[in-house]
């Protein structure tokens, strides 16, 4: 669980680097040059390293119990998690829920942190998808405060939406493959 704990505590500060301390994230870019984004880099792949192992090496602890109906939900979460991920791909205008909501990526961080509390019950899996939950939630507001209020932007025409629905079932079916592949099918049974 240490492992996990650290994972998620080092994963939060590489991104709220250049949020909570710009003078260091300065200094570093200057010392390094486009080297300190390498050490970023370096700094969340080690997250990831050490939130997977140390979730598949936590021992079960039982917090409650999801009902087995949770589970349609979740897929229906992460379909619509998948959709607004792919909102924040375009630059110029966006699609129509990119013109909803002002951060995409992390709106979809969270729809998928609570898609899998949903269908988790055990401690390791609150560390886990609760951390990181917690991590986009705040970080959500840690930019809105430095970047002040939202300028709402272009619409994208209907072939971009119609693109994105198709990608994100294509990812989702995807994900679900790698889920089944991996052992946890994400339909039950």
């Amino acid at each position: 669980m240490t492992l996990l704990i650290i994972g998620v505590l080092i994963w939060t500060l590489a991104h709220w680097l250049k949020r909570l301390a710009p003078g260091l994230r300065g200094a570093m870019s200057d010392k390094m040059g486009e080297g300190s984004k390498g050490v970023i880099t370096v700094l969340l792949v080690l997250s990831i390293v050490l939130m997977v192992i140390g979730y598949r090496g936590a021992e079960f602890t039982p917090v409650w119990e999801p009902p087995a109906f949770f589970r349609h939900i979740n897929n229906l979460l992460m379909l619509l998690a998948f959709y607004i991920f792919g909102a924040s791909a375009r630059k110029a205008d966006k699609v129509w829920i990119g013109t909803k909501i002002r951060h995409p990526q992390l709106v979809a961080f969270i729809i998928w942190a609570v898609a899998h509390l949903m269908v988790n019950g055990d401690l390791a899996s609150v560390v886990l998808f609760g951390g990181l939950l917690l991590w986009a939630v705040a970080s959500i507001g840690l930019i809105n405060a430095a970047s002040g209020p939202w300028v709402v932007p272009p619409r994208a025409p209907m072939k971009s939406e119609i693109i994105l629905v198709v990608i994100a079932l294509v990812l989702f079916s995807l994900v679900a493959g790698i889920h089944t592949w991996l052992g946890v099918s994400p339909f039950g049974g």
